[in-house]
């Protein structure tokens, strides 16, 4: 029981990264009907907004501490952030310990407008095109982007700790009457995925409740009959491809503590997150929020020895078994629209 409970929670971690880039990819599909293979890079450069972040309030100059003496008598020359010299060494150390949360504030408006450029400056021409065009095209921009960051950042991953408070685990064993020490889950890991449901739960009222929404809901279930109404729909599609970009920097924020951002890990997430699009239903937000948790529990459960020692490397295959049999079942998704990528 305590291998199942340990594993159900891996598999709500792993969903949640999957939901919210499955849910920014929905967004822009359902919205544009754009097939964009560049939703992976956004992610990444949320994560690198956390390095950039940190990088920036660790900014130091070198002063001389005459408490510290060097093996001559001389006072040793140390680092000093600038921000422990502006705001005092507790609540200049708090910032910085606390810089990926708050690279929340500085990565939104950042993706924002990445996706207002992308958008604009060359997704907007390939609307009418095949869906291969956009593949081709968005993949395209993908590899440029992580060549980008991989020039200014490195090809080795960049150690983006939590902040003091949230390092540890959680003692789960204890609190289900287990032993102690049995069940522990990193608390940071709890903390992402509070903040995946928080994020999609905002998402989903956003439609549902602001008259922005509603006509955006209506724009994707009939974008002609909107134009008509003298709506300016196209106009709100834009704003909502921003929204899907500034998703898929958020969830790459709050994941650099879990997984050290490198150049590649968009790609790592973009082919598991289209499939996980494709299973949920192609321009269903229900569905991609549904399949994202359903194929991270079932990635995490085939990850276990005594599931590996029967099926030798299931785990890599478990999410692509999964989509062939509901594709060849039910050729939408689970719970994709009539008509939708079935042509």
């Amino acid at each position: 029981m305590d291998a199942i409970i340990l594993q159900l929670l891996n598999g709500l971690d792993k969903g949640s990264a999957y939901a919210l880039i499955a849910l920014g990819l929905t967004l822009i599909f359902g919205t544009l009907g754009v097939v964009n293979f560049a939703h992976g890079a956004l992610f990444m450069i949320g994560a690198f907004c956390a390095v950039t972040l940190q990088r920036i309030l660790s900014f130091s100059y070198v002063v001389e501490d005459p408490t510290q003496k060097d093996f001559l008598g001389r006072p040793l020359k140390v680092q000093t952030p600038y921000i422990e010299s502006w705001f005092g060494p507790d609540f200049g150390s708090a910032i910085i310990d606390w810089s990926v949360p708050l690279a929340i504030l500085f990565s939104i408006p950042i993706m924002i407008a990445i996706g207002f450029i992308m958008e604009r400056g060359l997704i907007k021409h390939f609307y009418k095109r095949p869906h291969a065009d956009q593949i081709l095209v968005t993949f395209g921009l993908a590899i440029v982007l992580q060549e980008i960051v991989r020039t200014y950042y490195g090809a080795n991953p960049i150690q983006t700790p939590a902040p003091q408070a949230f390092v540890g685990s959680f003692d789960f064993g204890s609190l289900l009457g287990f032993d102690p020490n049995v069940v522990i889950y990193p608390y940071w890991r709890m903390v992402y995925f509070g903040f995946s449901a928080l994020i999609i739960g905002a998402v989903f009222a956003f439609l549902r409740f602001t008259t922005f929404g509603m006509v955006v809901r209506a724009g994707m279930a009939d974008r002609e009959t909107v134009g008509l109404l003298g709506l300016n729909i196209d106009k709100r599609f834009t704003l909502m491809f921003g929204l899907a970009a500034a998703v898929a920097g958020l969830a790459g924020v709050m994941y650099a503590p879990i997984n050290a951002p490198n150049y590649h890990m968009g790609m790592d997430f973009l082919v598991l997150s289209f499939v996980v699009v494709v299973v949920g239903g192609m321009g269903s937000l229900p569905g991609a929020v549904l399949a994202g948790f359903m194929l991270g529990i079932l990635e995490s459960f085939a990850s276990m020895n005594e599931v590996k020692d029967y099926f030798d490397g299931i785990d890599q295959i478990i999410i692509y078994l999964v989509a062939i049999v509901v594709l060849l079942t039910r050729p939408r998704g689970l719970m994709g629209r009539k008509g939708v990528m079935e042509d």
